[in-house]
């Protein structure tokens, strides 16, 4: 508490001096500014604005707008894929099924024995006109002597597919007349040579490098195959042809099969 003195007591009047004292015997206080005192009003203070949600049409569109981005990838892609062009060339035309597709040649029986694992089978080496014999196996023991077999001109078909017969590929067949009595084997014309192709007028074309077993060429092929009454082997009627010198034949045996 603090005096204050306000010059000689005893010259003022009463009134004064009771004024005096009460003025100066006040007492002022100040507030403090604390960090206690300050605390309440930081927490009173505005919260920082949020922000602002999409609204759901945003959302929608925003969604929209990634499924619209994978769906244009996924047409890149499908348009990719389908504009792809395959490789390859035009799709080959499938030959007519005829005798054209086979490769029958002029052979020479160059030797013969018999099979060491079968009793009715001969092993043939021939020459059909190419690098090397073709090694052939044949079931005609019991029709055709190996006197016979040696040396001789026959016809042999060329392109089957090569086949084991009991451990021994045959890589051709020699052309027989046939029946279930009796076999014969079949001449060429005089002049023949190793290597000449049999041919058939009207029907062109190449033969096939080797017949597929699955297309059946060969079996859709033989039952036209038959010697005549004039012992002439022929396709539908068309003779076995080498250009040049003449038709195949046989020997004996007419209106019978050829395998």
């Amino acid at each position: 508490m603090t005096s204050c003195v306000y010059g000689s007591m005893t010259s003022r009047p009463k009134s004064l001096l009771l004024r005096s004292k009460m003025e100066c015997s006040t007492q002022v206080y100040l507030p403090v500014r604390t960090a206690a005192t300050e605390a309440p009003a930081a927490q009173t203070a505005d919260p920082a604005p949020k922000p602002a949600e999409a609204k759901p049409e945003q959302k929608q569109v925003q969604k929209g707008g990634k499924a619209d981005k994978a769906a244009g990838k996924g047409e890149k892609k499908g348009k990719k894929k389908g504009g792809e062009k395959k490789k390859g060339g035009p799709p080959q035309e499938e030959k007519p099924v005829d005798v054209s597709r086979l490769d029958m040649r002029i052979g020479r029986i160059l030797s013969v024995k018999k099979h060491p694992d079968a009793d009715t089978l001969y092993v043939e080496e021939i020459d059909v006109g190419e690098a090397a014999p073709r090694t052939v196996v044949s079931g005609l023991v019991k029709h055709v002597s190996m006197e016979e077999m040696q040396d001789r001109i026959v016809i042999a078909m060329c392109n089957l597919k090569p086949a084991k017969m009991r451990g021994i590929t045959s890589q051709a067949m020699v052309m027989c007349a046939s029946s279930p009595e009796k076999v014969e084997l079949l001449d060429p014309p005089a002049g023949s040579q190793p290597g000449d192709r049999i041919t058939f007028e009207g029907y062109p074309g190449e033969p096939d490098p080797v017949l597929q077993p699955k297309k059946k060429v060969w079996e859709s092929v033989q039952p036209d195959l038959q010697v005549t009454s004039d012992k002439v082997a022929t396709y539908k009627g068309v003779p076995f042809t080498v250009a040049g010198k003449g038709v195949c034949t046989s020997k004996t045996m007419t209106n019978v099969g050829i395998k």
